[in-house]
């Protein structure tokens, strides 16, 4: 006490008051020493320079600090200024709607610019990630914009997006490449039934590589178009490699693809090759292609449309769902917890398309295209003279030609169906 009142850099203590025996009195300082030092005081200061308080809200509910920033959009001036200006009313309506866009009774008629920004903005907060909602909004928009939502579909080696999300996936619409390549769906999976759907009759590249397939799988899958001419009729490219249980018998179902350009059997349990390739150019006119085709590259079918996010977003949910915990070595994971060593995640890979591409044969079929008409005059009139020639020779044999060909009409109008197509004639 008596080195405080000392001091000279002290500061004014105030009025001092000390309780005794129940009451309060105050002490009077009436000091030389005080009072020469109290006549100029220093200004007091409660914190140091540079010290600055930040008002903090109660930030326990964020839905509403959200609400209460979200009409606003800040920025900082050249000076490190902070200013802020409001959303256009388009913004704050089309960041509603997505909110809810689960509850929009329908889109058809809706303009699809203003759809795509819809979809859009749904998009970036996940709506379509979430259980119910997401298949209800995705539902609304693939029922009015059909291939615009999405046209092309890969799902090769995510087998369980396709076990989450399969009622996601069945939505779509007026598909034209869809590639479930080692995905093992098996004879029985309920999307290899959808597959024969009217919304999915304008697929024309099918890739089934490596599903674990057989005959009946194959027999179920061209059913509606070998008995009612309607499923996968426009089909111009099929991919059955790798599935070992498809034997000569499940290749002749694939004769009711009329438009089948490409055709990819490698790896299957075809016993007859030889015979196999002579159905198949005279059925059909495939042809037997000793050079791989280009057709069946992987990258030609790509997930494109609005939706081409979506699929990303699928499968990072059902990976975290499912990521085992990491057991690495203690110094590996060190390495790539200090980003020394890059993490490698090895890509999944066919059990069966390794042994494909180490075989020595691939069976691939494709359709010669029809030669060029365009050549050069003088092999124009060799043909027209041949022609000339042989057009006495037509006309006595086009009467024959139409009798044999009214005849095999005649036949062809009533098709031999077996109790098996039947069976599944009734289950339609």
């Amino acid at each position: 006490m008596s080195y405080y009142l000392n001091s000279e850099n002290h500061l004014d203590p105030g009025s001092i008051y000390v309780r005794e025996n129940g009451q309060l009195h105050m002490v009077n300082l009436a000091l030389d020493g005080v009072r020469s030092s109290l006549q100029n005081p220093r200004p007091f200061r409660l914190f140091p320079k540079g010290f600055s308080v930040e008002l903090c809200m109660n930030r326990e509910d964020d839905t509403a600090q959200k609400e209460k920033t979200d009409h606003f959009i800040f920025t900082y001036t050249r000076e490190g200024n902070l200013r802020y200006s409001a959303k256009s009313l388009f913004s704050l309506a089309l960041g509603f709607i997505s909110d809810n866009v689960d509850h929009i009774d329908s889109l058809i008629g809706f303009p699809e610019q203003i759809a795509e920004k819809l979809f859009s903005a749904a998009e970036a907060r996940q709506k379509f990630t979430e259980p119910g909602a997401g298949l209800r909004a995705l539902q609304k928009f693939t029922e009015a914009y059909g291939s615009l939502v999405l046209c092309s579909l890969c799902l090769r080696n995510r087998y369980l997006v396709i076990s989450e999300k399969l009622e996601e996936i069945k939505s779509f619409r007026e598909l034209t490449c869809l590639d479930l390549s080692c995905c093992k769906l098996g004879d029985e999976h309920e999307l290899l039934e959808h597959l024969t759907n009217e919304a999915l009759s304008s697929v024309t590249q099918l890739h089934l590589k490596d599903n674990c397939l057989s005959d009946a799988g194959v027999r179920k899958m061209t059913a509606p178009v070998r008995v009612m001419k309607r499923g996968l009729e426009n089909l111009t490219l099929l991919d059955l490699s790798c599935n070992p249980e498809i034997t000569d018998a499940g290749i002749g179902y694939l004769f009711s693809f009329r438009k089948l350009n490409c055709l990819d059997i490698s790896g299957t349990g075809l016993k007859d090759i030889k015979a196999i390739k002579h159905k198949l150019q005279t059925h059909i006119g495939l042809v037997h292609s000793k050079v791989p085709l280009k057709e069946f590259d992987h990258s030609n079918c790509k997930t494109e449309g609005w939706a081409d996010q979506i699929v990303l977003q699928w499968e990072r949910v059902t990976s975290e769902a499912v990521k085992p915990r990491e057991t690495g070595e203690p110094r590996t994971a060190a390495q790539h917890f200090y980003g020394k060593r890059a993490r490698t995640d090895a890509p999944v890979k066919c059990a069966l398309a390794d042994t494909h591409m180490n075989s020595s044969e691939k069976l691939q079929f494709y359709k010669e295209k029809a030669p060029d008409c365009h050549g050069p005059l003088l092999k124009r009139e060799a043909v027209s003279s041949q022609e000339s020639k042989k057009s006495k020779k037509r006309a006595f044999e086009e009467p024959e030609k139409e009798q044999s060909n009214s005849s095999q009409s005649s036949k062809q109008k009533y098709v031999c169906l077996a109790v098996e197509d039947w069976d599944l004639l009734n289950s339609y």
